[in-house]
């Protein structure tokens, strides 16, 4: 949350009421070169705009009529919805203030394990991030989604303990796995069923004055934790070529120009998102060691002689690729500058977190949404005391 908590604070010092909530798009009307669109809204009013971007999410109603989609239908118990395929993961996350051994050496660790595998993340703060994938048909929901959607009411055991559940999914896994999930309060995990699209090759993001950008048109895994970041790159290029437009008649020429622009770049990082997803659900299992017997399939052995090919060559490659992209040119010193700058400031803030936790018996719960955290004057680090 704190990227977008940046781009918050810089957009309300454009325009203070710059978010409207609860009142979503429910369709439009492109009304032709240099005349704009009209964008209908969920309380049957309307607003006239010269484009309308797209940015609704997974299950975007800007799509939806944009290629004919039916919005949120599902299909064939949940496996399609709104044309999108299910991964085959369903996955539970949370976040926590813990101080680890390694945690200003270590910012992203991943525990592999056959049909699951278990990510930990730094985000700052003293904070913890964590996401357990499990390979559970859809719908298997113990959590509510954190997006309104569901509630723990809505769960067939609302008062089940989420993290002793999810504890029960990783016996015999990592010490490191279980101290992580142990000083989760249950109360904060959410889930959500992943969803994956393949990449828009035939069809253009844009029709008229309208355009999709995010992940309204190119979802992903998050194996890469590329799905912010695509939508932060894809606002970027429209912005730039946005501003090169000098009348409203070439508005639609630009979106499409927008669309040839970014659909190269975007497709191959679904491409790896997905390689990485179906890897793990398909290929990785116990990995053979020589100190148990736990891993004896031809997958385990796989699994073995995969770990170098991975560490040396596959992740090296796929992160060079994505971190290529550098639109503004050479910064020079200036990312060494940011990165002792953060390093210095990351770990002042994360030894304040560290005390409170630690003297006052305090721990991270869920923190707000984007749009609650844009409905408040300020935001603070969401804690509770034991």
């Amino acid at each position: 949350p704190d990227l977008q908590e940046i781009l918050i604070d810089e957009c309300r010092k454009i325009k203070p009421d710059f978010i409207s909530n609860g009142n979503p798009v429910t369709g439009y009307v492109s009304k032709g070169k240099g005349n704009g669109v009209t964008v209908n809204l969920a309380d049957g009013s309307e607003v006239e705009a010269d484009i309308l971007v797209g940015s609704d999410g997974i299950w975007s109603a800007v799509r939806a009529q944009m290629y004919g989609e039916e919005s949120k239908k599902s299909e064939k118990a949940a496996l399609k919805r709104q044309g999108c395929k299910y991964s085959g993961y369903t996955v539970f996350a949370g976040e926590t203030i813990l101080k680890t051994d390694d945690y200003y050496e270590t910012g992203y660790k991943v525990y592999i394990g056959p049909k699951r595998y278990f990510v930990t993340s730094d985000v700052g703060d003293g904070r913890i991030q964590w996401y357990a994938f499990f390979a559970l048909p859809p719908g298997s929901k113990k959590a509510p989604s954190g997006w309104g959607g569901t509630e723990r009411t809505d769960q067939a055991d609302p008062e089940e303990n989420l993290v002793d559940y999810i504890k029960s999914l990783h016996e015999g896994w990592s010490d490191e796995v279980m101290t992580v999930l142990d000083s989760t309060p249950p109360e904060s995990v959410e889930q959500r069923d992943l969803y994956d699209r393949s990449p828009e090759l035939l069809r253009s993001w844009a029709d008229g004055n309208v355009v999709l950008i995010g992940d309204a048109v190119h979802p992903m895994m998050p194996n890469l934790g590329q799905g912010g970041c695509q939508a932060i790159e894809d606002a970027f290029v429209l912005s730039e070529t946005l501003e090169l437009v000098k009348s409203s008649d070439k508005l639609e020429g630009a979106l499409q120009d927008f669309y040839k622009k970014r659909i190269v770049r975007v497709s191959i990082v679904q491409f790896l998102s997905r390689l990485a997803s179906d890897l793990i659900i398909n290929a990785f299992d116990t990995p053979w060691s020589p100190h148990d017997d736990l891993g004896k399939t031809w997958k385990s052995y796989l699994t073995f002689f995969w770990k170098p090919l991975l560490q040396y060559a596959i992740f090296p490659g796929q992160f060079a690729y994505l971190y290529s992209y550098h639109p503004t040119g050479n910064m020079g010193d200036l990312p060494a500058t940011l990165q002792a700058k953060w390093k210095k400031q990351h770990e002042e803030d994360a030894e304040k977190a560290f005390a409170a936790a630690s003297e006052d018996g305090y721990q991270a719960v869920a923190a707000p949404s984007f749009f609650k955290i844009a409905e408040q004057p300020e935001t603070v680090m969401a804690m509770k005391k034991n």
